[in-house]
């Protein structure tokens, strides 16, 4: 469940599990071991959790739960008064899962407030063309909305060259496009003193890897130096997803971000005139504890205006242990939902109009899978576009090609390869 971190880790324990004789069953009813790897950014995601462990342990009460990931690391011991709970196990001990599946109804969770290092994982996975690499762990923000700092603990970054040696060895397995991920991947290099920037020279001057991609930035993060750099990059993928959370000043305030809408917004506007259709993408909370009407109405127009290309949204869920749990004039949950649609609906009309600006547009493609049934390939742009190819070559499975991208219908985007 979860964010992009959370799904490398679970490939990381499918991976372990498998190199030490275990096997993926197709049926809930007949394994032997139930891993559920979880998220708790929102009440929801606590939810849903719960129920999948509770109904495994319903079909299958001989089965064994492991309950890991980011809710196992806040709620803990609590956890274990569940009687469909076997297992918990905190972020750092799935990474070593191995040593803790012989156990009887346990805890292990180690105290990552007090952890200064960050734990390395790698993973090789050769099913996909696309290879996630974990750089970064934890965060040093206390944004008000927030529990993650809690669940992943304070910002540790990995080292270069085991970043550089990774990216190698996966250039050597036929990766062609590597994605950068982490909780707060802006924060890498902090407490040694040095910026994301600095890594990516060294990734540029000492990899041959053809593309890489990065994850979420707060936009304090993004600066001139660092656009100026990737706008001379042949790696670099032209995709940046913002941290926005919101389009008003008076709610950035309250959540506790440290910058304001009209600069983001200039940032956007510099950042489309910068690079040729670059995907733009953004988080928004609706409904955080005192937004008004009034502050929704200049979130909306603000985000109308602005040059995203999607917006990912959700209403705000309050977590206990942060500031925002307590704090005043919360706002209804009907309220929450409802502006959570209005943001939706701009992002589909951001979305549309962004994909109609690449139409006529020869572009970069990677194929990402084999011709289906319609004798069609799929792959991603560099400006992340899933296109659809009429072409029924296998060969050309995790190669680069060209292609004109020629007509967008019901959600779909359509391409011809270049001759």
């Amino acid at each position: 469940m979860g964010c992009k971190s959370n799904q490398f880790e679970s490939a990381v324990i499918s991976e372990t599990l498998i190199k030490n004789g275990f096997f993926h069953c197709d049926k809930q009813e007949e394994c032997d071991i139930y891993i559920l790897n979880s998220c708790t950014v929102t009440h929801k995601s606590d939810s849903e959790a719960l129920y999948l462990l509770r109904n495994i342990k319903h079909k299958n009460p001989k089965v064994k739960t492991i309950l890991t990931g980011c809710l196992a690391q806040v709620e803990k011991e609590e956890l274990l008064k569940n009687d469909f709970v076997d297992i918990v196990l905190g972020n750092d001990e799935k990474l070593n899962i191995i040593k803790y599946l012989d156990n009887e109804k346990s805890c292990n969770i180690t105290d990552l407030m007090k952890k200064s290092d960050f734990t390395p994982a790698e993973l090789h996975d050769t099913t996909k063309t696309r290879a996630n690499v974990k750089i970064q762990d934890g965060c040093d923000n206390r944004c008000s909305y927030c529990i993650i700092p809690f669940a992943r603990g304070k910002s540790r970054s990995a080292e270069i060259d085991f970043i550089i040696n990774q990216i190698n060895d996966l250039v050597q397995q036929g990766f062609k496009e590597v994605v950068f991920t982490g909780i707060h991947i802006g924060q890498w290099g902090k407490e040694w003193g040095l910026s994301l920037i600095d890594l990516l020279k060294e990734i540029e001057e000492k990899t041959t890897v053809p593309r890489y991609r990065l994850g979420s930035l707060n936009p304090l993060e993004i600066t001139d130096e660092l656009l100026e750099f990737l706008k001379k990059s042949e790696k670099f993928c032209p995709h940046f997803h913002l941290s926005l959370q919101s389009a008003c000043d008076k709610t950035l305030k309250s959540m506790n971000r440290f910058y304001n809408v009209e600069d983001y917004l200039k940032q956007i506007e510099k950042i489309n005139m910068m690079f040729d259709l670059p995907f733009l993408g953004s988080d928004i909370i609706t409904g955080f504890a005192g937004e008004s009407d009034e502050d929704f109405e200049i979130t909306r127009q603000n985000l109308e205006k602005s040059g995203l290309s999607r917006i990912h949204t959700f209403p705000y869920s309050r977590r206990k242990g942060t500031v925002g749990y307590n704090a005043p004039n919360q706002v209804d949950d009907k309220v929450k939902e409802e502006r959570a649609t209005f943001v939706k609906n701009i992002s589909k009309q951001k979305y549309d109009e962004f994909v109609r600006k690449n139409i006529g547009h020869t572009v970069e493609i990677l194929i990402e899978k084999h011709p289906d049934k319609l004798g069609q390939l799929k792959g991603v742009t560099r400006n992340y576009l899933t296109v659809t190819l009429n072409s029924k070559s296998t060969e050309l499975l995790n190669s680069i090609v060209f292609a004109k991208i020629t007509d967008y219908k019901n959600g779909k985007i359509f391409g011809e390869l270049a001759v």
